[in-house]
């Protein structure tokens, strides 16, 4: 038998290693926040109110660049519309819960927290009463790790030399999340089908070719599973 407590301590448990991983990427965020001219206090308050480090990173990048905002705005757009995705798939799971947690976990939902999460849910041998409280801890520790790597990158990244390379942790971390689903062929097959279209549609602007990744690995994974 599982209890809140139980769940919520092993969301953490489960997504502590997957945060401090991407720590770093904070920190590069909080230094190209202040180099594009974003005040400290807003650089921040975008980590807490967006709390999207991949919109984030583009996003400061944008500004940096004097971007137009119409132009800032889609490009932001694009790439958090994966989200849809990792709420569709979460819908089934959360629906009946009271709409105060709902909107909690829709704020919560980030690569890393759904990826312990989907296949926590997926877990048919632990019981679904409160695995919502799993979500939540995987969440929370994304979060704290966020913010504060955030502050790190405001206040003390600059001192971090540029020889150390951080930014290539992200990718890493993504790695590592997918890393576990891959055991079947379907999963497998949309991963390296997604894989090469993202490659091959780098040089799209916009970030359309993020997209064009993800749709092209829904539909191959879809195809292998119907085939097999």
């Amino acid at each position: 038998m599982t209890t809140p407590r139980s769940e919520l301590l092993a969301g953490i448990k489960a997504e502590l290693p997957i945060a401090l991983g991407v720590m770093p990427s904070g920190l590069i965020y909080g230094v190209l926040a202040l180099a594009a001219g974003i005040p400290p206090a807003v650089a921040q308050a975008m980590s807490a109110i967006v709390f999207a480090g991949s919109a984030q990173l583009i996003g400061v990048q944008l500004i940096g660049a004097g971007t137009v905002t119409a132009v800032l705005w889609f490009t932001t757009a694009i790439v958090n519309l994966r989200h849809m995705l990792y709420s569709a798939s979460l819908a089934p799971h959360v629906r009946t819960l009271p709409a105060r947690w709902r909107w909690l976990l829709a704020y919560l939902l980030t690569d890393e927290a759904y990826a312990m999460t989907i296949l926590h849910y997926q877990d048919t041998q632990t019981a679904a009463t409160h695995k919502h409280w799993y979500f939540l801890g995987a969440g929370i520790t994304l979060w704290t790790c966020w913010q504060s790597s955030t502050a790190v990158g405001i206040f003390l990244g600059a001192q971090v030399p540029a020889s150390w390379s951080l930014d290539f942790t992200l990718a890493l971390t993504f790695l590592g999340l997918i890393t576990p689903s891959l055991a079947k062929r379907p999963h497998l097959a949309a991963a390296i089908a997604a894989g090469l279209v993202a490659v091959l549609t780098n040089a799209w602007p916009y970030k359309l070719g993020l997209m064009a990744a993800a749709l092209t690995g829904i539909l191959i994974g879809m195809w292998v599973e119907v085939r097999a």
